[in-house]
């Protein structure tokens, strides 16, 4: 991967929001709701990478968004989500949520399950604005099968490694890698534990190994940055 632009971001140097008090807990990659970096806005037409974990019974009321493709990747517990488009799921884990926001869509999103709720939260920037909004879910998603967000010309793959496994990832202009448990380590050298995130700029095709234990992550290549306007 020589001459490839990387940084990495460590679980603890996320932005911690959420309301503690209402069960709501989150971590934040980049600069979201009243936390603002001007060197940290987005990643490509990455806007949000956040973990959330949801108390039973807690969750974010029926709010409204526009122009961003959102997708989630529950870890543990149940999700329930509920949007405009008439949508009414549960996603689980393994399953793949999309949601298109379009011109405009409401959503809301509980833990209705009596245990602790887990996932991830990516938004990513259209690469046209407007439009009907629209609704998936991909129960099941195996692992290493890509996940195309053609609205962001991004591909999502999920890996699930066994401890000692390797695996390559494909090249793309922006690969963002976030490990959702265990350890890896990334091209060779790069050790990367849960809650940690790499951003790579024009990167070949790169290895991954899980060590000590089993490991999950996400990795996104993205294809174009978004235009504005």
């Amino acid at each position: 991967m020589t001459h490839v632009q990387r940084s990495v971001q460590r679980a603890g140097e996320r932005f911690r929001g959420g309301d503690p008090e209402a069960g709501i807990e989150t971590w934040h990659a980049f600069s979201f709701s009243g936390f603002y970096d001007p060197d940290n806005v987005r990643f490509g037409p990455l806007e949000a990478c956040n973990e959330e974990r949801l108390a039973p019974g807690a969750g974010f009321a029926e709010h409204p968004h526009r122009d961003v493709e959102i997708v989630t990747w529950v870890v543990e517990g149940e999700l329930t989500h509920e949007d405009s488009t008439g949508a009414t799921v549960v996603v689980r884990p393994g399953d793949v949520q999309r949601l298109s926001a379009g011109a405009r869509v409401r959503h809301s999103e509980r833990n209705e399950g009596a245990v602790p709720l887990r996932f991830v939260q990516m938004w990513l920037t259209p690469s046209e604005y407007g439009g009907e909004p629209s609704y998936e879910v991909v129960r099941g998603l195996p692992d290493g099968t890509p996940y195309v967000l053609a609205g962001a010309e991004a591909v999502l793959r999920v890996r699930r490694l066994r401890a000692g496994e390797r695996a390559s990832l494909p090249g793309a202009p922006w690969v963002y890698v976030h490990v959702v448990r265990g350890e890896v380590r990334l091209d060779g050298e790069l050790l990367l534990g849960a809650g940690d995130a790499a951003r790579l700029l024009d990167a070949s095709e790169t290895d991954v190994e899980a060590l000590g234990s089993d490991a999950e992550l996400l990795a996104w290549e993205m294809h174009a940055e978004p235009h504005f306007g």
